[in-house]
């Protein structure tokens, strides 16, 4: 019986250059890309590690706060030090998973999780001085952060990606991230659903309309009226709820969340106006959100 072995992150030899164009890769083997260009590459891989970044905090921040009622630790997890220190260590571990599956080093790895903490460490002294509040610490943090981010992406900006081979689960999933966020995202609608406010509707066809203008896409026959007719549409979807109010409202935010669902199924397929990528997490947030404002309104009197 043969053995079926399974590789998560295993790191072939670097390549010396880039690989012939009539030599396919290794079964089970997908390349660690990233867009070419210095300045567009490390934007790149910037933009990934902030995703990361907030994947982590909106995945474990639940997990944290949960493990901090059940051993009765609510308290000290509250304090502003323990409270920075907790969301770095979030940050860190989103960003560690992140750039390990894309074949970053143990060094780049441990250079920016030290990008996350040191920012923090050197301002708890002022903390304890009390020459700093909590909201203070936390700005001043992240201000820190975003420098120290970028130098460390400047010192390992010509590490060539490398192959590496990974498991097809893994790689369904990555392909799937846009999903994955959107999950994250609404973790809390699942455990606390509610009715949000109508006035939110209007920030749906928004997202549209700003995307399309960012890239040129509403120049196309009947692009910009379509975005325009579906303002228009939500526009009055909301003016109808807000007027109506109760229980009304709440199903009128439920149908227009859900609509947008639908919205972003078509412009997925389409692919127009805006990526498909977006259109992918905003369906999926989209209707979440939807379904958890309807057992809401099912479940409340």
């Amino acid at each position: 019986m043969g053995i079926t072995r399974t590789h998560v992150d295993t790191l072939a030899v670097p390549p010396t250059g880039p690989p012939p164009a009539d030599r396919p890769a290794p079964p089970g083997t997908t390349p660690a890309t990233v867009p070419a260009g210095g300045a567009r590459r490390l934007l790149w891989h910037l933009a990934e590690m902030a995703l990361a970044m907030v994947a982590g905090m909106l995945l474990l921040g639940p997990l944290w706060d949960a493990a901090a009622a059940a051993l009765g630790l609510g308290g000290p997890l509250g304090r502003p030090d323990v409270a920075a220190l907790v969301m770095a260590t979030s940050m860190t571990i989103g960003m560690t998973v992140w750039m390990r599956y894309r074949a970053h080093g143990w060094v780049a790895v441990g250079e920016m999780a030290a990008a996350m903490y040191v920012p923090f460490l050197l301002l708890l002294v002022p903390l304890w001085a009390g020459l700093l509040d909590g909201d203070a610490l936390l700005l001043g943090g992240h201000l820190l952060m975003v420098p120290a981010m970028v130098l460390v992406a400047v010192r390992h900006r010509h590490e060539a990606p490398v192959p590496v081979r990974r498991h097809p689960a893994v790689v369904a999933l990555a392909r799937r991230w846009p999903t994955g966020l959107a999950l994250l995202m609404t973790v809390d609608n699942w455990a606390d659903p509610g009715v949000l406010t109508p006035w939110a509707m209007l920030a749906l066809p928004g997202g549209y309309l700003a995307i399309g203008l960012a890239r040129g896409t509403l120049r196309g026959p009947g692009a910009l009226m379509t975005q325009l007719l579906g303002l228009a549409g939500w526009v009055a979807l909301t003016l109808v709820a807000v007027t109506a109010g109760g229980r009304t409202a709440a199903w009128l935010v439920a149908f227009g969340w859900l609509a947008h669902a639908g919205w972003d199924v078509v412009h997925h397929r389409s692919g127009r106006v805006v990526p498909r990528g977006y259109a992918e997490w905003c369906g999926v947030l989209d209707a979440v959100v939807g379904v958890t404002v309807l057992l809401a309104v099912l479940t409340t009197g």
